[in-house]
């Protein structure tokens, strides 16, 4: 095993950029390859085309003649671009995206043979759908699911494959998938915003939910990943002592990109433009070998896809560099993990950012209604935001040095903080002339001028506003960002239903006028989520009493944080809103649960195996190079042997107290891993994982890693942090 650490460094250090030639504007080839609104319009008949673009805008089904019409084209535009077979692209509940793909090739008799793909295929049943996790919701035998085509996210091709986004549904018509909930999530939340918009600007039609992710990854030699069987396996290091330097001095951040890097990323964007992904920023981050990349907002069913296909696309461009990717959200310990932050507002069709002060009172007092009303709904909601991140993978980064919390908590800054206490004030009941007055010139009117000045941010808020829109950074850079954006974008949708019902009610029944009515109900809100606010460090001690007090909740592990999602209140709360029903939400628990107790199973596995089969040997065979070396000292010096051997007398103590120590918790953890493997109820077994299994990892570690800084390097099997984080 050492030799193939040795090899490994030694192959990665004599690697060299992989040349990329960047010949074309980038503008020249964006959505190159996509059969986007310029792709129908050269391909597509007039009655065609209408009937897509009604589907994209309002939501209209495209009937058959007309799907048959979309397929022909759409087969035509592939074929001239040298495509060969299509596949439905869709996102199971695997958190991966999957594909089958099949040639548009078939015979017609006579050895004659044609290209044929008609409205047919754009929806089609796959055979194999009782192998994606399904929760229960059908039998094994009923292995029927079907895949359809969403068309507002266009198809586009990756290599000599069509590739069309599709919904993912069960044969009696439940989600299997991620985007079918984010689909019904954003209809809610568009009809819900857009009934809200409508006090404000009656020509109002459409209101959309737009995301901007910011993908967080670590780039590693693709040898050197592959000489650690952790990371091959697991994603991350189980072990590892931490380098002598790391990250503390800053100085890998917004530093310059490393050549090999570079190219990387490079080859990776012009990739990107090609798909229509439109990734605009990249740099390194905190730690060694971290970078970064971010796109531009997009429409959130589309971001969500286009996020999904680029961790795909991520990996395959990597092996041509020579590099693996690694989007585990902790894959080293004592060093910063790695996020997904997801930018979330909402806008209208006149193109007017809801979450953005505008130049008139009344548009400030619509940024206040969706601003206030989104603090209102994550409050409601703290304990089901936090479980729409949660994952076994996402439990080792939060709460770290570098993470927010598990604790749901929201920044809005000192001057917004201010803003919300004028408002608290405001009269109960009607206003007087001169409470509007003052309200609408001093208060509500210098909004823009305040969020001007409110530049600052707070890094360990999981959930802070950001001058136009909400920054969810508690998401893990794994996670299909469709879990978040289902949750959040519901959770707003219902709080806004509330609120319209609200001040429809004091309109009504109380003679307010529209403004007043509004305000009241603002107050009144206010007043209830104040404990959700919170300015100050949410890493320390002191929150975590604080946020107790408050009666804020805190789940720091999976199985804790994931109860919120079957809950009495969820489960009514998506059925009103109509994006997932009793049978959906439950069967999404057991998987998510599920999904937990394999991760923490296989990590216990791995862990076992390189504690037994790698560290004890190669302690041992380093012990009994101490041992000989003690004999030909007591050869050579006879009784006086000790004082020249003291030193490797005690090195050899130590070890063997470390490897007695290994033998005993990897022992006592397979007999937990025994234990819980007989448990049936899938809940129990995640928590016995949780909190009998898992445990152990650490204090495995903790003597895996001492031995490491004892025993020779040259004899050390695992390729070290320094070596994975530095050679580049």
């Amino acid at each position: 095993m050492s030799t193939l650490r040795f090899k490994a460094v030694q192959l990665a250090q004599s690697r060299k950029p992989v040349e990329v030639i960047e010949d074309k504007r980038r503008s020249e080839i964006f959505g190159a390859n996509v059969f986007n609104e310029f792709s129908m319009r050269q391909y597509l008949t007039s009655d065609a085309f209408k009937g897509v673009m009604n589907a994209i805008q309002h939501g209209k089904k495209i009937d058959r003649k007309i799907a048959n019409q979309v397929a022909s084209s759409m087969k035509d535009w592939a074929l001239s671009k040298g495509v060969t077979h299509y596949t439905h692209w869709f996102q199971p509940l695997t958190g991966a995206t999957a594909e089958k793909h099949d040639a548009f090739f078939e015979t017609i008799g006579d050895g004659m043979a044609i290209e044929k793909f008609g409205g047919s295929q754009l929806v089609q049943q796959e055979p194999d759908a009782s192998s994606f996790p399904n929760g229960g919701i059908r039998n094994t035998f009923e292995a029927r699911g079907y895949t359809a085509w969403d068309p507002t996210s266009p198809a586009f091709i990756y290599g000599t494959t069509l590739c069309i986004p599709t919904i993912f549904i069960s044969y009696t018509g439940e989600a299997l998938d991620y985007k079918t909930p984010l689909l019904r999530a954003l209809n809610a939340v568009d009809i819900a915003a857009t009934a809200v918009c409508k006090y404000f600007d009656k020509n109002v039609k459409k209101v959309t939910s737009s995301l901007g992710w910011e993908q967080e990854y670590f780039l590693i030699d693709k040898a050197l990943a592959g000489s650690r069987p952790d990371i091959t396996l697991t994603g991350r290091t189980l072990l590892g002592h931490s380098p002598a330097k790391g990250q503390q001095l800053d100085d890998h951040y917004f530093g310059s990109i490393p050549g090999r890097a570079l190219n990387y990323i490079r080859d990776l964007e012009t990739e990107c433009m090609y798909l229509g992904i439109p990734v605009k920023t990249r740099h390194n981050e905190v730690a060694p070998n971290q970078f970064e990349l971010a796109p531009i907002y997009e429409e959130a069913n589309l971001a969500v896809d286009h996020n999904s296909l680029l961790m795909d696309i991520m990996g395959r461009v990597a092996n041509r560099h020579d590099f693996k990717v690694l989007l585990h959200e902790k894959p080293f310990a004592g060093v910063n993990g790695s996020g997904k932050h997801n930018n979330w507002s909402l806008s209208n069709d006149a193109g007017v950012n809801l979450l953005s002060p505008g130049q008139t009172p009344m548009s400030n007092l619509q940024f206040l209604t969706f601003f206030i009303n989104t603090i209102k709904a994550v409050y409601n909601n703290e304990e089901l935001l936090r479980a729409s991140i949660a994952s076994a993978s996402n439990d080792h980064r939060l709460g770290a040095n570098e993470a927010p919390p598990a604790i749901m908590s929201i920044f809005i800054g000192q001057q917004l903080t201010k803003v919300l206490e004028e408002l608290e004030g405001v009269t109960n009941g009607k206003l007087s002339p001169e409470e509007k007055t003052d309200l609408k010139l001093n208060v509500i009117g210098k909004i823009p001028d305040v969020l001007l000045d409110n530049t600052d941010r707070n890094r360990t808020s999981p959930f802070a506003f950001t001058g136009n829109k909400f920054e969810f950074r508690a998401v893990g850079s794994s996670a299909n960002s469709a879990n978040p954006m289902t949750v959040l974008n519901t959770i707003v949708a219902k709080q806004l239903k509330n609120f319209k019902i609200e001040v429809d009610k004091l309109i009504e029944d109380k003679d307010l006028k529209k403004d007043e009515a509004i305000f009241n109900v603002l107050r009144e809100y206010i007043k209830s989520f104040k404990n959700i606010l919170f300015e100050g460090n949410g890493y320390g001690e002191a929150w975590e009493k604080e946020a107790k007090k408050r009666g804020l909740s805190n789940n720091k592990t999976t199985p804790e944080a994931l109860k919120a999602r079957i809950s009495k209140k969820t489960i009514d709360l998506f059925e009103e809103m109509s994006v997932m029903s009793k049978v959906e939400i439950e069967a999404r628990y057991e998987i998510e649960i599920e999904d937990y107790t394999l991760r923490i199973q296989i990590e216990s596995r791995v862990i076992g195996d390189i504690a037994g089969n790698h560290i004890i040997p190669t302690a041992v065979r380093y012990q009994n190079m101490l041992i000989k070396n003690v004999s030909g000292l007591k050869e050579i010096f006879g009784t006086d042997f000790e004082k020249y051997a003291s030193e490797q007398i005690i090195l050899i103590k130590k070890i063997s107290s470390h490897i007695e120590k290994i033998h005993a918790k990897v022992d006592a953890m397979i007999a937990a891993r025994k234990k819980a493997n007989v448990i049936t109820d899938p809940v129990k077994k995640a928590q016995e994982y949780c909190n009998k299994v898992k445990p152990f990892f650490e204090e495995i570690r903790y003597h895996c890693d001492k031995l490491e800084i004892m025993v020779d390097d040259e004899i050390w099997p695992l390729t070290k942090y320094r070596e994975l984080m530095f050679i580049r």
